[in-house]
């Protein structure tokens, strides 16, 4: 017999704190390794944290509500070979049902936030869930949370929310002291500023452009769409555009692939990537996720719009997993219709590259000697100079084009 301490676990590249939303077993329990153990909030979403090892959960030293940073103690296993055999067997029937999600339409990048339902800010121990900055403040001024509504994920009370209530102001007056007043940053907007920042100072990265019509992939979405039996999830133009990358990163492994390591040790590698894992650039409120959707090259458009659109809905929930935030290559960022012509997206670190896609719009374009009005938009490809040159990036972005405007599309 043996006790195994457990500890907050890094998920992502910059987290450094984590609030317990609740344990997923209580004391005297018998957990399996790799069984959901707990939930953690993080800087970006609600994870679900699995037991790393076999054993009795027999001392919990973290509560719901409570914050604590990475490698931080929460929790003490007893692992013991006869409790490990009992574990087996109380889990052997057990079953765990998957939140069932939908999700929006794209601009992947402007959501509805008006879809997104809120639940209930609290917490299964009876408290209000609540940022440590709000139950300050509310202490402070003898706001009572019981009053706030929250506007965080899960339903959570920010300051700004509790602010609200102490100024008794609606949307106009919370909007007038964001402007009247320094604000501090939030959880999410600090980690968005902290990976970006990395990504800024230490991967070296160079651009290439190219432009791509849309006529033919328009086209053939207008017919799908119209034979398209009621209640099936709408494909959209980012999944196609997701297809086309997967096929092509498939097709060049060494961009497919992330840089490990110190560039001035010998243990720096490249490491490549088992299948097409490419992030979504999601816009949430203050700040922006990058969710993954894994092994995109198993999947036909129509499966590949409905997998994209749960992502994107558990994104805006705060309800991503932790492998679902974790594993990509590369991010595609598309700001929609009302998004500019064309823009520069930094690399989120450990990825290679992220492509970002102007929005759609009709340009005179010479072809064969004659003047024509086509659909057009601006491609730009970020790359991490690490790990490709610009002969390969130009080859990779190409491709992709070629297949945007081909024919030769999956779609079941």
């Amino acid at each position: 017999m043996a006790l195994v301490p457990l500890e907050i676990p890094k998920v992502g590249l910059v987290m450094e704190s984590a609030r317990l939303v609740r344990w997923l077993k209580k004391v005297g329990d018998w957990v399996k390794e790799g069984e959901p153990l707990l939930e953690l909030e993080t800087e970006k979403s609600v994870v679900e944290i699995e037991s790393p090892h076999s054993g009795r959960l027999v001392e919990v030293l973290l509560q719901s509500d409570q914050e604590a940073h990475v490698g931080d103690r929460i929790a003490w296993l007893e692992n013991e070979a006869q409790g490990a055999a009992a574990a087996h067997s109380t889990f052997a029937g057990a079953t765990a049902a998957a939140p069932a999600v939908s999700s929006p339409e794209p601009p992947l990048t402007a959501p509805d936030r008006a879809t997104v339902a809120r639940t209930a800010p609290f917490a299964p121990s009876g408290r209000i869930r609540s940022s440590p900055a709000a139950r300050r403040f509310a202490a402070q001024h003898a706001v009572d949370l019981r009053r706030v509504t929250g506007t965080g994920p899960r339903g959570r009370v920010q300051l700004i929310d509790v602010r609200r209530v102490f100024e008794g102001q609606g949307a106009q007056g919370v909007a007038a002291i964001r402007a009247s007043e320094p604000q501090p940053l939030s959880s999410m907007r600090r980690a968005v500023a902290r990976s970006m920042t990395l990504s800024n100072a230490t991967v070296p990265q160079f651009i290439v452009e190219r432009g791509v019509e849309w006529t033919a992939l328009e086209n053939l979405r207008a017919q799908l769409l119209k034979e398209l039996p009621h209640g099936k999830p709408r494909p959209s133009v980012n999944d196609f555009l997701l297809q086309a990358l997967a096929r092509t990163l498939l097709a060049f492994p060494e961009l497919n692939a992330t840089f490990v390591g110190d560039v001035s040790s010998s243990d720096a590698q490249i490491v490549p990537a088992n299948g097409a894992h490419i992030g979504l650039a999601v816009a949430v409120d203050n700040g922006l996720l990058v969710p993954v959707l894994h092994e995109v090259e198993r999947y036909g458009i129509l499966e590949l719009a409905s997998r994209r659109q749960d992502l994107v809905r558990s994104a805006l929930q705060g309800k991503l997993k932790r492998e679902e935030l974790e594993g990509a290559t590369l991010s595609v960022s598309n700001l929609g219709a009302r998004g500019p012509d064309r823009f520069t997206a930094i690399i989120s670190p450990p990825q290679s590259a992220i492509l970002a896609v102007g929005r759609r719009r009709d340009c005179v374009v010479a072809q064969d000697g004659a003047i024509r009005v086509k659909p057009m938009s601006q491609l730009t490809l970020t790359v991490d100079h690490r790990v490709a040159d610009g002969r390969l990036a130009a080859d990779f972005l190409l491709s992709v084009v070629e297949m945007i405007e081909g024919d030769a599309w999956r779609l079941n």
